[in-house]
């Protein structure tokens, strides 16, 4: 059965109106654009402005992108496949500028932008025209979306996670910029923002379209890493009463180690199942060799989980058990001070196997540190030195007894 896609480009006095009640699903990635992003923005809209006609209505449109929508015509609610980004960083500079425009008028029209008020006759209920992901939703709300709320987020000095530090280190960026502006420029940039302002909007009730779509676009080049579409792909195909836990558990994860190690770790799951040099992208290899979407509830509590757990034990160097421990952890700091990381997918595949036996573990990874420091003092390449921690890999997982092997050296012969 086929399912009806559209695809339109719309000023943002469309976007933010009755129109669309835009919702960013739990298993969406949090706010990740950082200061440097939200400042381009901001230059980029006031270089346009300072280009247009004073007429604003006689102005080129400026185009902001796309964003794709799980959306039924003539229905508002719209579930935000891609482009949260987008929609969260404009309603930020929205209310920014409402704070430092001083026009009572101006500001009581940029909050009809940010909050519908509702209307007995039309028999609609007051309600925000963008609501984040549950974990952020309330602080989005109290300091982005009331009024005043951005004073009270200036005044936070206590440390919040990641994607709400986020919004409070853009908002003081927006505001730092905007302070900078006169009053009649504050108006202008505003009406240009609201009237010149568009994004296309593609938009299918269907939500595997939906996801194709995404996939697409993403494939060709919007700023989304590999694990941001694995997690679309993952948490989509989950069935709705494991999809909230499930979504917690990613997110978990991915904030407590950071999202550059949550996306190397990725890298290091991907060398463990491929074994062998990577011969094309990351995703394009996770979805062929690691398949986490032909069960992806085993995928998350068989693989991704333990792995995590693995992953930051290592990194961290905090092994923990009641004998041999530190002296595991040393051997564990000496191999996190290499350069390279190829080491690791074998010490993951180890880990998994056999955490609970201390003695094998302080052998493993002593021999290891042997095998690892010998590799970067004969300056073994990339190559070489895949190749070799892939057989590793494929020797723990094959069962071959490394205790009766004297060093992982023994393994395979040096290069001569």
């Amino acid at each position: 059965m086929s399912h009806p896609l559209s695809a339109k480009e719309q000023a943002l006095s469309k976007i933010f109106s009755d129109d669309y009640v835009f919702n960013i699903p739990g298993y969406q990635r949090p706010y990740s654009w950082g200061e440097e992003q939200a400042l381009e923005l901001l230059d980029d809209l006031l270089s346009a402005l300072r280009e247009a006609p004073q007429k604003l209505i006689d102005s080129m449109p400026y185009f902001l992108g796309s964003i794709v929508l799980i959306k039924r015509d003539s229905i508002p609610d719209a579930i935000v496949v891609d482009g949260q980004q987008r929609l969260t960083t404009l309603t930020l500079l929205l209310s920014a500028i409402r704070d430092t425009v001083k026009n009572t008028e101006v500001q009581d029209g940029i909050t009809k932008r940010i909050y519908e008020k509702g209307d007995v006759v039309s028999a609609t209920e007051p309600r925000y025209r963008l609501t984040l992901r549950e974990r952020d939703r309330d602080f989005f709300r109290q300091y982005i979306q009331h009024k005043n709320g951005l004073l009270q987020l200036m005044k936070i000095n206590s440390e919040l996670p990641d994607a709400q530090s986020r919004l409070r280190a853009n908002a003081h960026v927006f505001l730092h910029e905007l302070s900078k502006l006169e009053q009649s420029e504050l108006v202008r940039l505003v009406q240009f923002i609201v009237t010149r302002c568009f994004l296309v909007v593609v938009a299918t009730p269907d939500l595997d379209s939906a996801y194709r779509i995404f996939g697409v676009l993403n494939s060709r080049g919007l700023d989304l890493s590999a694990t941001d579409i694995l997690k679309a792909e993952i948490i989509g195909e989950l069935s709705d009463e494991l999809r909230d836990s499930h979504t917690k558990s990613w997110e978990d994860i991915e904030e407590s180690l950071g999202r550059n190690s949550f996306n190397e770790l990725f890298s290091h799951i991907r060398m463990v199942y491929r074994k062998a040099k990577p011969q094309g992208t990351l995703l394009k290899e996770f979805r062929t060799h690691v398949t986490p979407t032909s069960d992806p509830s085993l995928f998350m509590t068989q693989v991704l989980l333990p792995m995590a757990k693995a992953y930051e034990t290592i990194t961290d160097s905090a092994y923990s058990s009641t004998e041999l421990a530190e002296e595991i952890n040393n051997h564990l700091r000496w191999l996190n001070r290499l350069e390279f990381k190829d080491w690791i997918p074998p010490s993951l595949a180890f880990y998994i196997l056999h955490h609970n036996d201390s003695q094998a573990m302080l052998k493993f990874f002593k021999d290891l540190e042997r095998l690892a420091y010998s590799m970067l003092v004969r300056k073994a390449g990339v190559n070489a030195r895949m190749e070799r921690f892939s057989k590793l890999t494929e020797a723990i997982e094959k069962g071959i007894d490394l205790s009766e092997i004297k060093s992982p050296l023994q393994l395979w012969p040096t290069e001569q």
